[in-house]
C-alpha cells in the first residue's frame, strides 16, 4: 500500500470482512476515494462524468470532485499566475450510492486503478483478492472540503536559497551574486552581492533579478 493510499485509508470507516467478491449494496450515499494514473485526474473527472449520463446511473453516482487548494506562482518578471494545487495527486473523490452497476461504472472509467478500501484475500488461487470500496468518514470530507475552501493561496516562485543570479535593474545592475533568502509573501529576496570586494547582502525585488544556475 503506498503512502497516499494509506493517509486516505486513515479517513475511512472501519468496515467488517465481507467474503463477496462484489461492493455491498446500500442506499445510501458516501464519498469514496478512487486512486487514479498519475496526471489523469482531470480526464478521470470528465469521463466519469460524461459515462454517468451516457449510463443513466446520475442517481447513484452524485457527484465527482477533485479536491484543490489555491497557488500563486511568481514568474521571473515578478508577475502573479493564480492557479489551483491538487489536496491529493494521483486521487479523485466520488459520492455514489454503492451498488454492483455504480461500481463498474466507476472502476471501467479509463485510467481509473481502484477504489482505496480493504483487500479481500482470494479465497483460492494465486494473486491479489478484490478490494472492497471503504466509505471516507463524514468528519473528513468536510475537513478536506473546508480545508480547500479556506486555505490562503500557496506562494511559490522559481528560486531558492543557493540559487545564482545576476541583477538585471536598479543601482545594482549587472551585478552576480547568490541566494541567501527568499519572501515570496513580499515578492522580494535577498542575496550576496560583492561589492567592493565584500559579499554584502542586499534585498531585491523578484522582477530586479535573473537566475543564472
Amino acid at each position: 500500500m503506498g503512502i497516499k493510499t494509506g493517509i486516505l485509508m486513515s479517513f475511512a470507516a472501519d468496515e467488517s470482512n465481507d467474503s463477496n467478491q462484489q461492493p455491498e449494496q446500500t442506499q445510501t450515499a458516501h464519498w469514496y476515494a478512487v486512486q487514479v494514473a498519475s496526471g489523469c485526474e482531470k480526464r478521470v473527472k470528465t469521463n466519469l462524468e460524461q459515462r454517468i449520463q451516457t449510463l443513466d446511473v446520475a442517481d447513484r453516482i452524485l457527484r465527482v470532485q477533485i479536491p484543490q487548494t489555491p497557488t500563486v506562482k511568481i514568474r521571473k518578471d515578478g508577475s502573479r499566475q493564480h492557479s489551483e494545487e491538487k489536496v491529493f495527486p494521483g486521487y479523485v473523490l466520488v459520492q455514489m450510492v454503492m451498488d454492483d452497476d455504480a461500481w463498474q461504472v466507476v472502476k471501467n472509467t479509463p485510467n481509473v486503478i481502484n477504489f482505496v478500501g480493504a483487500e479481500q484475500k482470494r479465497r483460492y488461487g494465486r494473486g491479489r483478492g478484490h478490494v472492497k470500496p471503504v466509505p471516507l468518514s463524514p468528519g473528513e470530507i468536510e475537513r478536506i472540503f473546508k480545508q480547500a475552501q479556506e486555505q490562503e493561496p500557496v506562494v511559490k516562485i522559481d528560486m531558492a536559497v543557493g540559487d545564482k543570479i545576476v541583477v538585471l535593474s536598479g543601482p545594482f545592475k549587472d551585478f552576480e551574486g547568490e541566494v541567501i533568502e527568499v519572501s515570496p509573501e513580499r515578492s522580494k529576496l535577498k542575496a550576496l552581492l560583492s561589492i567592493f570586494g565584500r559579499d554584502t547582502p542586499v534585498e531585491l525585488e523578484f522582477n530586479q533579478v535573473q537566475k543564472t544556475s
